[in-house]
């Protein structure tokens, strides 16, 4: 909950500072943060994919251990749900591709 916190209050110090990188120097064009935006964006899909393929991972190898007659039917919804869960993923990337020319 701490590490939270911590992360919101980060988030919050960078938007209350977002006036000063609107300013212009003197015979300077202005900077695009487009691509560093996009950066984070992808970084935050790609952990947050990992998070949750990891859970189903999980899930999964728990649920064959319980019932191992069960398996083939569970590792096909396994397969599937982390085709998902890569294809979010993926279609972050197209999408930031897409925006930052």
């Amino acid at each position: 909950m701490r590490k939270l916190q911590y992360l919101f209050m980060t988030l919050a110090c960078l938007l209350i500072a977002s006036p000063a990188f609107a300013q212009t120097g003197s015979g300077s064009g202005a900077v695009s943060l487009v691509p560093i935006g996009a950066g984070i964006g992808m970084g935050i899909a790609a952990g947050l994919c990992g998070v949750g393929q990891g859970k189903a991972t999980a899930s999964a190898t728990e649920a064959i251990a319980r019932n191992p007659g069960a398996r083939s039917g569970i590792q096909l919804l396994l397969v599937l749900g982390l085709a998902f869960i890569e294809s979010l993923t993926l279609f972050t990337l197209v999408v930031i591709f897409l925006t930052a020319k």
